[in-house]
């Protein structure tokens, strides 16, 4: 593969041996890859050469993983920008945090080099240009796949390559009821392991970008069931 068409991942960790672990096998499967060693380096090479995806370590000197995040998610140059968050902490409300902050993914430490290029290969997919295909339109919602547009009532909407790829499955099944189960299967796929509660995480941030104060809330909770995208957004 010529090199410049290879997938472009920056690695924002401070643990040599880790690196060195982690350019080894990216480099194996195909991925360009550059090294940030703190939050102030890793900013600074995102404004010189734009990677495809960042692995972003939790705990880094001068600036933590969580804040390099926030300031991504800030910008709109970034805004899109697919990050999956490397830590060595594993609890609920840690979790929760990162994916809140607007990380797209969370991997725990330790972890398998081939479970963590699954993961990227994932989300590379999920925020990937696809083939011409029909805007989806739902009530004021329209969503196109080619450009990655969505706009409601005429207002352009921003969203993260989850949120958009949760909206697009929500979209082409209207007023169905999914659980989380068959929403992690749809939309992080059968090969990944997701925790459940992560899809809770991101339908909070998907209704947030979607919904402005005076809008029909649009995506309903159906309590010990699931999701659905209906005009009946109440909980039930």
């Amino acid at each position: 593969m010529n090199e410049a068409a290879k997938p472009f991942v920056l690695v924002v960790e401070d643990e040599a041996p880790l690196v060195t672990l982690l350019r080894y096998n990216l480099e194996k499967s195909g991925f360009r890859v550059d090294e940030a060693g703190d939050g102030g380096e890793a900013l600074g090479r995102i404004n010189e050469a734009m990677p495809d995806l960042v692995l972003l370590d939790w705990m880094l000197p001068t600036m933590s993983g969580i804040e390099v995040c926030r300031q991504l998610r800030r910008k709109p140059s970034t805004r899109h920008l697919p990050v999956i968050m490397l830590t060595a902490r594993a609890e609920d409300q840690d979790t929760v945090r990162g994916l809140e902050t607007g990380a797209d993914d969370y991997i725990t430490k330790p972890f398998s080099p081939e479970a963590l290029i699954a993961r990227i290969r994932a989300l590379l997919r999920r925020s990937g240009t696809a083939p011409a295909r029909a805007p989806l339109v739902f009530h004021d919602l329209e969503l196109d796949p080619t450009t990655h547009r969505v706009t409601r009532g005429g207002r352009v909407l921003h969203l993260g390559p989850t949120e958009f790829r949760l909206l697009e499955f929500f979209m082409r099944h209207p007023r169905r009821v999914f659980s989380r189960e068959d929403v992690l299967n749809a939309v992080w796929g059968r090969d990944i392991h997701v925790e459940p509660r992560t899809v809770d995480v991101h339908i909070r941030r998907l209704r947030k970008s979607i919904n402005a104060e005076t809008d029909i809330d649009l995506v309903r909770t159906v309590r010990a069931a699931g999701y659905a995208l209906d005009l009946d957004a109440v909980e039930a």
